[in-house]
């Protein structure tokens, strides 16, 4: 079954669909309504195997344009190699897959989601107000936003590398989306949509915000981000959406709850704190270790698709040994996972 993966935690927008403002309400309602259709009518796939590598890296991006309608994928508004059109949404979606298959080529040597040049598509201006970001199993969807509380899905670029990472999950560990395995998914998607953003920036982990989504709330919502990985349930804390952030740092604090799928967009917290003190640890640009070894762990084929945390945080400091033999880095992996409670 493929995954529907959405960037906001379902409780915001649940909290948002019970709002005084009428538009705010309904723009949540609406959004809430089209998740569930999307569920309901996911596509039961065989598990997903990469074709054989390619000697070249083919870049092929497609934007589409819905025009606020639901009829995917919509309108062809930009394909590979055309130039820019007069719709910064469009182009902002261009470049940020651009950005995100350029950074897996030369960090760590990927051909596109499949490793396999698989065409990178996404939609936007998808319904009328929607106000999440989705990977539906072979495209990404990007709203507009409300308006009111939430501007543009494409306004940021971990958010669409965020949503290209369910793909890659999607073609390696196959992680199920739901309880721990699906934290992990949404965790990944969040360290590599972070390290996107930061190799376009240039930053070393010390220098990064290591926030999520920032800059996707409008002035009106007190708030930095949808998530922090440096310090999870610090990204917002407005009535709006229920009040404060409840992501957990610590095992101790781990959400045990049906909704959600079991809390992954709360729980994944834990493993992005646990990245976040890996990559500060050992310094320097996180895609660069801390990155590999996260990564490269997910392409292992070592891990199951109902991995538990602690079946993770043992892989990546299995890795981290392979890699960087007993060292700092291992340490570094090894006292992260400790210090967030997995081991």
């Amino acid at each position: 079954m493929r995954p529907v993966c959405g960037i906001l935690p379902p409780k915001i927008l649940e909290k948002l669909a019970e709002a005084d403002q009428p538009d705010v309400r309904e723009a949540a309602r609406e959004t809430l309504a089209v998740a569930a259709d999307f569920r309901q009518n996911r596509i039961d796939t065989p598990s997903l195997t990469t074709p054989a590598r390619p000697t070249q890296f083919v870049l092929t991006r497609t934007v589409y344009d819905t025009d606020n309608s639901m009829a995917l994928p919509g309108n062809e508004v930009r394909g590979e190699g055309d130039a820019p059109t007069l719709d910064g949404t469009v182009n902002r979606a261009y470049e940020s897959l651009g950005l995100t298959f350029t950074f897996f080529r030369h960090v760590y040597g990927r051909h596109s989601i499949d490793d396999a040049n698989l065409p990178l598509d996404a939609t936007v201006h998808y319904r009328r107000r929607f106000n999440n970001a989705l990977w539906d199993g072979s495209q990404m969807i990007f709203g507009d936003g409300d308006g009111r509380i939430f501007n543009d899905f494409t306004l940021t670029h971990d958010i669409v590398s965020h949503e290209l990472f369910h793909g890659v999950t999607q073609y390696t560990a196959g992680f199920v989306y739901q309880d721990e395995s699906g934290a992990l998914n949404e965790s990944v998607s969040d360290v590599f949509g972070a390290l996107v953003k930061q190799y376009a920036r240039q930053q070393t982990a010390g220098q990064a915000d290591w926030l999520i989504g920032a800059g996707l709330f409008t002035p009106a919502v007190h708030g930095q981000a949808l998530r922090s990985m440096k310090d999870p349930g610090s990204a917002f804390d407005d009535p709006m959406l229920g009040g404060k952030d409840s992501q957990p740092n610590h095992m101790s604090g781990y959400i045990r709850t049906a909704l959600d799928n079991g809390g992954v967009h709360d729980n994944s917290g834990i493993p992005n704190r646990a990245f976040h003190l890996t990559a500060t640890a050992i310094g320097g640009f996180a895609w660069e270790k801390a990155g590999r070894i996260w990564y490269e762990t997910m392409i292992s084929g070592q891990l199951s698709e109902n991995c538990t945390f602690r079946e993770f945080a043992d892989a990546t400091a299995n890795t981290a040994k392979q890699l960087y033999n007993s060292g700092s880095e291992l340490t570094a992996v090894e006292d992260a996972w400790r210090t967030v409670g997995v081991l």
